[in-house]
């Protein structure tokens, strides 16, 4: 038998059901992420930003945080901002996207950072302004610009590695703005990484003073690994572990 002679290739109903329920999601996602770039880009259309366009992709170790995560996280790392102060989100897209939203939703009267920055491997997050392409692999293959130049900064490293977790650690520091000689003055800083990499973690940001808190992160699609929130100060939300009363 030739391939001429081949009878065409028939989808069974629940075949074909199961395709076009497919191209309707593809659709609506794609729709979706229109959206979000135009509201990006436009910034003060007043709609607030949604991770719901990005789909996490688990082979990048993405994992996106719930809401209630990522605003609460967010607005730690906003608490008493000045309009001089510099603030980048390595890692964390939906704690960037949080903090957009409490940004634009914010009164007139209060403080803005003078720049945010959002330091992502992902491009489809180029959609936004204050994207900065990011490889782990390359810690300091950053603009010249941030070198010493961060005042609050929140990383969550992709991959619970000490590989990972070492070079991310490093773009921190280098990231960071140095206190004036004499000073004491630190970055306001979380990290937020899997349990198992207390010892790393507390050790790669001594300097800068981070220790384990009280809170702990949660993820929108649950995640298996129990996820710790570090950081070099105490507030509303936690306290430092070992210290909670």
């Amino acid at each position: 038998m030739t391939y001429s002679d081949e009878e065409p290739i028939t989808l069974s109903s629940h075949a074909l059901a199961a395709l076009q329920e497919f191209y309707g999601e593809r659709d609506a996602h794609a729709e979706k992420f229109e959206k979000l770039k135009v509201a990006a880009e436009e910034r003060h259309d007043g709609q607030a930003l949604s991770m719901d366009a990005f789909v996490e992709d688990w082979n990048e170790s993405q994992f996106w945080y719930s809401d209630e995560t990522a605003t609460l996280l967010a607005k730690q790392l906003l608490h008493g901002v000045q309009e001089d102060e510099v603030v980048a989100v390595v890692s964390a897209p939906s704690v960037f996207v949080a903090l957009k939203n409490l940004l634009n939703s914010a009164d007139a009267s209060s403080p803005q950072p003078k720049k945010v920055y959002l330091l992502e491997h992902d491009q489809r997050f180029a959609v936004f302004p204050e994207f900065v392409f990011y490889d782990f692999q390359q810690p300091a293959k950053l603009p010249s610009d941030l070198k010493g130049a961060v005042d609050r900064v929140i990383c969550d490293p992709p991959f619970l590695s000490e590989d990972c977790q070492t070079k991310a650690a490093l773009t921190v520091r280098w990231m960071s703005r140095t206190a004036p000689r004499g000073g004491t003055q630190s970055p306001r800083l979380i990290v937020c990484t899997g349990e198992r990499m207390e010892c790393l973690v507390t050790k790669l940001y001594r300097s800068l003073g981070a220790r384990t808190t009280t809170y702990e992160p949660r993820h929108a699609r649950g995640l298996s690994n129990e996820f710790y929130c570090y950081a070099n100060f105490e507030c509303n939300d936690w306290l430092f572990r070992g210290e909670a009363k």
